[in-house]
């Protein structure tokens, strides 16, 4: 019976304590932080608490451009305290190679917009990508996926649907290289010249065919030729597609040599831009050094996909 007592008597204290007034409001504030731990309280943990606004960028939200357009936003970077101290405790001294830094998202993205084209990414993301309208030029592809494949670069591909009828396996070589691939309407039509019925055919049957062929649904359309009005655009963002343009044209349809169509590239290229290209010589004979050119600038040349993202491309301790 006295060990009984004894455990109603610990229960009745523990209860007691819990419900008091001064040890609740005590606990509320150990858990929101208001009252220092002793990790907090620790000198590395207040040097990372005071150097953290060093290495913070705010996120940048989407935006329409009066010139480019839909812009997508871009994450901004705060530093993970909690992440950091752990990371440097067993050294005991402040190391800003060993930061964590977390990604934060803007308040306004890409789908918060207006239906509008994108003709470029996000102006400070060192990413760039390839845009390969194709509807000929199958003679070019097999080099093309090759030069791709060596240098482990993904590309946006747009596709028209009569041509991806005709060449179910082209088609299916480019997905299975991990190309993405997008829509570029079913026949070429200039789509500014055409009904509404018409362009929403004209993308609806590209995407039917793209699907059935690759199983890959597509989120962009490339009008043909870059020639649309407002509705197309709306049609494409109904059909839950963006509407892609481009910020640097290779011309290669006009047969340059490599040496004209590099430096041309080279001349405009930037943070953010779009590079359109078509499966031709010219582009299957420059791509290889073209690659070369622009990673040599620190730009990372990915999907249109990858280049709209938020995500940051590289997360590093310091600010640009």
């Amino acid at each position: 019976m006295k060990r009984i007592g004894i455990v109603v008597l610990f229960f009745m204290a523990a209860w007691i304590s819990i419900n008091n007034p001064f040890v609740s409001a005590y606990l509320t504030s150990l858990k929101n932080g208001s009252i220092p731990t002793a990790r907090q309280e620790n000198p590395l943990y207040q040097e990372i608490v005071r150097n953290a606004s060093k290495y913070e960028i705010k996120p940048s939200n989407a935006i329409l451009d009066k010139v480019w357009k839909a812009i997508p936003g871009y994450n901004g970077v705060k530093v993970d305290v909690s992440a950091s101290y752990n990371n440097m405790k067993k050294e005991g001294k402040f190391n800003k190679q060993k930061l964590v830094l977390k990604q934060i998202k803007p308040d306004k993205h890409l789908q918060d917009l207006p239906p509008a084209p994108i003709y470029r990414g996000y102006q400070d993301k060192p990413m760039v990508s390839f845009i390969i309208n194709v509807a000929w030029g199958n003679e070019y592809l097999p080099e093309m996926l090759a030069t791709l494949k060596k240098h482990t670069i993904t590309a946006s591909f747009f596709l028209e649907g009569n041509w991806v009828k005709k060449n179910p396996d082209l088609a299916k070589m480019i997905v299975d290289a991990g190309h993405e691939v997008g829509n570029h309407s079913y026949s070429h039509p200039d789509m500014k010249r055409i009904s509404a019925n018409r362009a929403r055919e004209e993308m609806i049957k590209t995407n039917d065919v793209i699907e059935a062929t690759t199983q890959e649904k597509c989120k962009w359309f490339a009008p043909p030729s870059g020639s649309y009005h407002d509705e197309t655009i709306r049609i494409a963002d109904e059909l839950k597609m963006g509407t892609v343009m481009w910020t640097v044209d290779t011309v290669d349809w006009q047969k340059p040599t490599p040496e004209v169509l590099i430096n041309r590239v080279m001349g405009k290229i930037g943070n953010g831009s779009m590079i359109l290209m078509h499966p031709t010589a010219s582009t299957a004979k420059s791509l290889d050094r073209l690659i070369t050119l622009i990673e040599k600038k620190n730009l990372k040349i990915g999907t249109v996909s990858e280049l709209m993202s938020e995500t940051r491309v590289e997360m590093t301790s310091e600010k640009n």
